[in-house]
């Protein structure tokens, strides 16, 4: 009799142990049992009890970072503007400007906006909110940036393994991008503008990402000193008048081309007062898709690599696409 009180104690014992340890094992994603924690591109301190399941993403960026992160499961709602990746188009899409209770319906735990939205229609974000919806704003303007929110992602979805090794397989690219370019003397290098936005010319801030993968490319941007339109803004006034007092400086003219600068390459040639400008003359006019200059994800590395073999193409033909 004894003996057996003894052994149900052991047993006991060795069940409350292991209840102990499994409990610790199941509370790794919620910081100590205060819940995953992070503060947003707002300021907001953001909480949520355990790993997000059911996405809805209202930026392409996000949709695709969330993609490379392996949440194809877990994407229940999309914007209307997708385009990559493709299985992408096959969500359900939702539009900011359109009705919040759609977006509650599916029922996300999570949805992940950017400031843009947020300034637009703050309505949409507070109904959603108000909904007990959390709603998590953020947009990376610079590459550092980009790297703390992939790791804010991976922490917000339980995939920061993951996101760790998104951006050291960027940073092993841009080493061996670097590699290349240093190649280049400086005396080589192309003269580069850059432009974002047709209407009253504008080009991008030096501290963009766009700007970024010009100088990975190699390139010389003539417009790196100007400013942004507004405090915050990645996109800097130029204005044809000071850009043609460049004309003679300027060996390449890159057009970004996306919803908000709708472009051909026979556009640029055709524009009054652009044949004084050295790469007009030159045929040296090139249009890019924004999502590769600027949108803040894993492709820009195919930016860098599509701008440095337009600028020096025998240098960059061993690297490839940059995928």
């Amino acid at each position: 009799m004894f003996l057996h009180r003894r052994k149900l104690i052991i047993l006991f014992i060795f069940l409350l142990l292991f209840g102990m340890l499994a409990g610790c094992g199941s509370s790794k994603p919620t910081e100590e049992s205060g819940g995953i924690v992070v503060v947003d591109d707002l300021g907001k301190e953001i909480r949520l009890k355990e790993t997000a399941r059911r996405i809805v993403s209202l930026y392409p960026a996000h949709t695709e970072n969330l993609f490379a992160l392996g949440l194809s499961e877990e994407i229940v709602g999309v914007s209307g503007n997708e385009t990559y990746p493709p299985e992408a188009l096959t969500k359900p899409g939702f539009s900011f400007r359109g009705d919040p209770e759609k977006v509650i319906a599916a029922r996300p735990d999570l949805v992940l906006s950017r400031p843009f939205i947020s300034n637009a229609n703050p309505d949409f974000i507070t109904k959603l909110e108000a909904a007990g919806i959390p709603v998590v704003t953020l947009y990376p303007e610079n590459i550092e940036q980009f790297f703390t929110y992939l790791q804010k992602l991976g922490k917000l979805t339980g995939k920061e393994k993951e996101a760790g090794d998104l951006v050291d397989g960027f940073n092993k690219k841009l080493q061996e991008i670097e590699e290349v370019v240093e190649q280049i003397s400086p005396e080589e290098r192309k003269r580069v503008f850059f432009e974002t936005n047709q209407d009253d010319l504008k080009t991008c801030t030096s501290d963009s990402n766009a700007a970024f993968v010009l100088e990975r490319a190699g390139a010389v941007n003539i417009a790196a000193d100007a400013r942004a339109v507004r405090e915050g803004s990645t996109i800097a006034a130029y204005g044809q008048e000071r850009l043609l007092t460049r004309s003679n400086d300027i060996d390449v003219y890159i057009v970004q081309n996306g919803e908000m600068n709708r472009v051909r390459e026979q556009d640029v040639y055709n524009r009054p007062g652009f044949r004084i400008i050295k790469a007009v003359q030159e045929r040296q006019v090139y249009v890019l898709n924004e999502e590769i200059m600027s949108r803040p994800t894993m492709r820009l590395l195919e930016g860098i690599v599509e701008v440095g073999s337009i600028l020096y193409p025998d240098v960059f033909k061993e690297l490839g696409n940059g995928k």
